[in-house]
């Protein structure tokens, strides 16, 4: 099997064992894969993680004890909790101390031609999602969860930071509850996605230092993303931090405190209203897809997403060609390196 290995080097290899789906797993065909800022800053160092990398897919059920899911189009969320800890009991599966993560933790990823993932983590893509959009529910749900963790009134003054994927995403889903928005960024290419779309914007350097917000949603993905949303926020305010990242973050305990700060660490979040948010037209991810390229070609993809200023690449396989689906709204003009 194809795939993108890291073992402290990123390879590709063409020996790869196929995955042999568990009780209660599926076989899934991988159609297309994302590339995200984790997969990025796996490869600098971070999880300590060793295999095959990607968590944003979509594929079609090849196997699975059930056979409802045999041939269905569908995305997966990433944590395979065991169902009998404490925190499962709880209902906390996403935090799970024995759970594998997709291309994370003990679990193969996306980036090859199959993977495994237990049925209670998929869910079926509609026939009206495209292909490529499809690939963005796993982010998009993180996104949600901003939602699910604070309560934005129309009334409130929010900032999103970064104008990379994420922060792209992060942007649309908190204008959703008609609060008084602002979009921070460095690139003009990437705000202007945003500019088209209503959503108010400012490049980084053209902040005054007078602004105060509410609540500030940090997906800069860099260390010194915190120390700008800790100058934005406002006394009693919210940080809702996206951002992972293999560096370190110097933190003034004591100002949080005096502030009376609240910083809410958000990670993953719920498929449901992201699958209907992406069908419905309110968020667009067409603008944000910047390159395509086959799965044989991982390395250069990794590069190119690398590149400051880049947005989403996503990796396909040969089995699913641009002319082999035609999902509505395909994105059928865009070649495949």
């Amino acid at each position: 099997m194809l795939g993108l290995y890291f073992d402290g080097t990123l390879r590709l290899k063409d020996d790869l064992p196929m995955p042999e789906p568990g009780p209660g797993e599926a076989l899934i065909k991988v159609i297309a894969a994302g590339i995200c800022h984790t997969d990025l800053e796996i490869v600098r160092g971070y999880m300590d993680y060793e295999g095959i990398l990607g968590h944003e897919f979509v594929g079609v059920v090849e196997r699975a004890d059930d056979p409802f899911w045999v041939g269905k189009r569908v995305v997966g969320e990433i944590n395979c909790p065991c169902y009998s800890c404490e925190l499962c009991v709880e209902g906390k599966h996403h935090h799970c101390p024995n759970r594998t993560i997709l291309g994370m933790k003990g679990r193969q990823g996306a980036f090859a031609e199959y993977i495994t993932l237990p049925l209670a983590n998929l869910h079926v893509v509609p026939d009206a999602l495209p292909r490529y959009a499809a690939v963005f529910v796993e982010p998009l749900a993180a996104c949600f969860r901003i939602l699910e963790q604070v309560h934005i009134k129309p009334d409130m003054s929010v900032a999103v930071l970064g104008d990379g994927k994420l922060g792209l995403l992060a942007a649309q889903v908190m204008r959703l509850p008609g609060c008084n928005l602002l979009a921070v960024g460095k690139h003009d290419h990437k705000l202007h996605i945003l500019d088209r779309m209503g959503i108010r914007t400012t490049k980084e350097s053209e902040l005054s230092g007078n602004e105060c917000f509410d609540v500030v949603v940090e997906c800069t993905g860099r260390p010194e993303g915190f120390e700008l949303a800790r100058r934005l926020v406002r006394p009693s305010g919210v940080i809702v931090q996206k951002s992972t990242y293999v560096g370190q973050v110097d933190v003034d305990i004591s100002s949080l405190v005096v502030d009376e700060v609240t910083v809410v660490g958000s990670r993953c979040g719920p498929f449901e209203p992201a699958i209907k948010a992406l069908v419905r037209g309110l968020v667009n991810v067409q603008d944000l897809i910047d390159r395509r390229f086959q799965l044989e070609m991982g390395l250069q993809a990794f590069e190119y997403a690398s590149k400051e200023g880049s947005l989403k690449v996503i990796l396909e396989t040969r089995s699913f060609p641009s002319e082999g689906l035609s999902y509505a709204g395909e994105l059928g003009d865009q070649p495949v390196v």
